[in-house]
């Protein structure tokens, strides 16, 4: 985008110089996003991503039938769920994590997201119809299929797979219980989301997250030292274990209205560290939403035994505010033309980062809203509408708003990556070519410099680094490969700023 000219006639006076200068150190220039073409997009994309046997009305059309053999070797039927990334393997902690956003998304923005709630409703299923055969065996959950080293020293379509599909689970003998409580709260959130579509489905979700949620309270340990080989450093979950059971807890809490999950939250809150981190939210770590999930109750005054929730909750908001934010939380320098501002954090696809922490700033927004509060940060005050403004401006830095004047999104806007990170979108579609092709005849399209012959519509890449750089490139995966968590809390964000642009 070029920038404008302005001129006045006569000489500038000082005062309106320097007026215009601030006004556009302040003022970045906006452009008019299509929230719905963006939300459409954003969903359209886990069908791009799915697993198993694909439905008569799949809309990404380049996609084929895959694993259709997942859990054999097990004994059991895996087939479907999501591949979480560009890579061909299906993880249960992000699967699980995407699921939970997806739902909360509709929960929360469902009534903004018009002829795409359905859309919306179908992706929650069909990691749910998954999650359910993930979790039918008492005292086991199975949580990834696919061996993650043999997959990614291949480069192929996941319809040609001929890599190990290595069934992993955990069990009593090998607790996992970050994976199993995350796989709990999607099943109760879910249920939330079925409860006057599908009674019957609903029921089945909760009981079944109440059994898997007594399962990983009752054999406590983190999945990664069960299965380290086989999860790290992939999703090695670093964090522990204790959030994602109050994160169930809490979920299970909003679904079944019993008094013993109110208990157990308030028993466990301290022990489980609820306090801690409060400033992360993503598939690893759970604090911030947990805070802000269960701060609602206390907003709408009808839990004044969960205070220190909304204590923490607030204290997420002011850590995460520019000008006074936590040291782990950057975002990206502004200039005069151009919108910076990205949230930044340490680590790779910082996206997943600015999608869960903008999603947690308006869900929280309108619960401020509804209850007529704001937040106390010291001297400053965060209003509902500031903390809007501020997940809007991560929303549109996102669609285009940016120094690189880009998209981020893949297919929305004239300017979005064409090299990302992802097997099925860089190699030839089947129906393009129907031969198989191998292991390695693929690394020819990885290094290729030509755009992916397939448009993943709506992916939402890992994005630039702190400086708004942005490779576009597939070896460069943190910042060019999409991921399900992405764009999941990014459904709920586009949902609602389509009704309120």
């Amino acid at each position: 985008m070029a920038p404008k000219s302005f001129s006045f006639p006569g000489i500038f006076p000082a005062l309106l110089a320097s007026s215009l200068a601030l006004l556009l150190l302040s003022t970045p220039i906006i452009a008019v996003h299509d929230y719905h073409d963006a939300l459409r997009k954003s969903i359209l994309f886990f069908e791009g991503q799915r697993s198993g046997k694909l439905p008569p009305d799949q809309r990404v059309k380049w996609r084929r039938d895959s694993a259709l053999r997942d859990g054999s070797t097990a004994g059991v039927d895996l087939t479907g769920g999501y591949y979480d990334a560009g890579d061909n393997i299906k993880f249960g902690f992000p699967m699980a994590f995407t699921t939970t956003l997806l739902a909360w998304s509709i929960i929360d923005f469902g009534r903004n997201m018009g002829p795409e709630l359905k859309n919306a409703v179908k992706a929650v299923k069909w990691s749910t119809d998954y999650l359910l055969k993930a979790t039918a065996k008492p005292g086991v959950v199975y949580v990834q299929v696919g061996d993650a080293y043999s997959d990614h020293s291949c480069w192929e379509r996941p319809e040609d797979m001929d890599t190990l599909r290595t069934v992993y689970k955990i069990d009593n003998a090998h607790p996992g219980s970050d994976v199993a409580g995350e796989t709990a709260a999607a099943l109760a959130a879910a249920s939330i989301v079925f409860r006057s579509r599908d009674p019957a489905y609903s029921r089945l979700l909760l009981n079944r997250a109440v059994r898997v949620f007594n399962f990983a309270d009752m054999h406590r340990g983190a999945y990664s030292s069960s299965l380290h080989a086989a999860v790290c450093p992939f999703y090695c979950d670093v964090n522990g274990y204790q959030d994602e059971l109050l994160w169930a807890a809490a979920w299970l809490h909003k679904a079944s209205r019993k008094r013993a999950y109110r208990e157990y939250i308030i028993k466990n809150e301290v022990v489980l560290r609820a306090g801690d981190t409060i400033n992360e939210f993503g598939w690893d770590n759970k604090h911030a939403g947990i805070n802000v999930l269960i701060s609602k109750e206390v907003l709408m005054g009808r839990a004044d035994y969960f205070e220190s929730f909304k204590q923490n909750a607030d204290g997420f908001i002011c850590s995460i505010l520019p000008g006074i934010s936590h040291p782990q939380v950057q975002y990206s320098p502004e200039s005069m033309w151009f919108s910076g501002g990205l949230i930044f954090k340490a680590g790779g696809s910082n996206m997943q980062h600015v999608t869960s922490l903008s999603f947690l700033l308006l869900a929280y927004s309108n619960y401020l809203s509804h209850a007529n509060k704001a937040v106390p940060c010291g001297e400053r005050s965060a209003s509902p509408a500031l903390l809007k403004q501020l997940a809007k401006r991560q929303v549109n830095y996102i669609l285009g708003d940016n120094p690189l004047g880009m998209s981020y999104m893949v297919g929305y806007g004239s300017r979005f990556p064409q090299r990302i990170h992802h097997r099925g979108s860089s190699l030839p579609s089947v129906a393009a070519h129907p031969a198989r092709i191998g292991c390695k005849a693929g690394s020819r399209y990885y290094l290729s410099p030509n755009p992916n012959p397939n448009l993943l519509l709506g992916a939402v890449v890992g994005g630039p680094n702190v400086s708004d750089a942005f490779p576009d490139s597939r070896p460069y995966f943190q910042e060019s490969e999409p991921t399900t968590y992405i764009n999941a809390p990014l459904v709920g964000l586009l949902a609602f700023f389509s009704a309120h642009p």
